[in-house]
């Protein structure tokens, strides 16, 4: 009986062990709506569930599901997060208007002067102010800024006389009031429903990053590319990976320790240097189309033109209980701090 008791004991001791040993694996569903092409996708989340593999020993796996693969629209992917859905969501705040009010600082026309240093910046608000303020509802592991955007269409925009009633895409509010006040007929949509769009004319044009021009076919449906010159982007859009605090929280302390250090503002660099570097890929793909940089002249009338843009964000911030203008210089100091 004895040695009956010890083999029972032993196995019960294995058993316990075999199941403490695998209650340390974490599999983590990161949700998001672009395709598998997509850099935020093969060049960004892929190396990172790679880095976390290796850096874990195998005990973290991050699954990406692609393409609004899990259900919902762009628009649910955050909620997605706060509510459990999936473990994390790659998305833009903008998808939700009026909820991310802060974030939109770094959205607003020309502010943005390189993705790196936007990005960086963005990330040093978010740990400061927003994480436990308009981003409460989930861990805000790192976020970024996309590189600057440009007017793709299927007339030539070489002034702003040219938007005039053009019926132009836009990804979120911010940027579908500037286009408004610079003549255009805004129409917001997210990404994937660009391509349908244009192939059905109800859109002229849209007005996106080179980065996602080949993971939607882009330059096979328009010819006209209109880039501003200078050092200020036309607009930027701000993206999050957020996760959901009770996964986060659940985590073994040595796992959240390995995901703490392969996130956070390294990755939003990262991020970052991801973004420019498919611009640059995504503008070689133009190749043989017409590129249109406008100079400093016609840029200035620009920027003239969106002055209404900040003056009505600025009177909806104070509707919002913040200081519009403070966050715009803040927002302005955070980027010239992180050049």
């Amino acid at each position: 009986m004895k040695i009956i008791f010890k083999k029972t004991l032993t196995a019960l001791v294995l058993a316990s062990a075999t199941t403490l040993v695998q209650a340390e694996d974490v599999t983590l569903r990161v949700h998001h709506f672009m395709s598998q092409k997509a850099p935020l996708h093969s060049k960004f989340l892929v190396p990172l569930a790679e880095k976390l593999s290796q850096a874990s020993e195998g005990k973290i796996t991050l699954e990406i599901y692609d393409s609004m693969s899990l259900g919902g629209r762009p628009s649910d992917l955050y909620d997605q997060a706060v509510d459990g859905a999936v473990e994390m969501s790659l998305t833009l705040p903008g998808y939700t208007p009026g909820r991310f009010n802060r974030t939109e600082v770094f959205e607003l026309p020309f502010m943005m002067q390189s993705a790196t240093a936007t990005s960086k910046a963005f990330y040093d608000l978010v740990q400061n102010e927003l994480q436990e303020g308009e981003f409460e509802e989930t861990k805000i592991l790192t976020s970024w800024v996309h590189g600057p955007g440009v007017i793709h269409s299927e007339e030539p925009i070489n002034k702003l006389e040219d938007l005039s009633g053009k019926e132009m895409r836009g990804p979120t509010r911010l940027i579908t009031d500037l286009l408004a006040e610079l003549g255009a007929t805004p129409v917001g949509m997210p990404l994937p429903k660009i391509p349908e769009n244009l192939s059905k004319g109800v859109i002229s044009g849209a007005v996106v990053p080179w980065e996602v021009t080949p993971s939607i076919k882009l330059n096979e449906l328009v010819s006209n590319h209109t880039e501003l010159g200078g050092d200020r982007a036309l607009y930027t859009a701000a993206f999050v990976l957020a996760m959901n605090w009770d996964a986060y929280e659940d985590m073994p302390e040595d796992l959240r320790t390995i995901l703490d250090a392969e996130t956070g503002k390294a990755l939003a660099a990262f991020a970052a240097e991801v973004m420019t570097g498919a611009d640059a890929f995504g503008r070689s793909t133009a190749e043989g189309s017409n590129i249109i940089e406008l100079d400093q002249t016609e840029v200035d009338r620009w920027i003239a033109a969106s002055q209404p843009v900040y003056d009505r964000w600025i009177e909806r911030a104070e509707g919002e209980g913040f200081d519009g203008a403070a966050a715009i210089a803040q927002a302005q100091e955070l980027i010239s701090a992180n050049q």
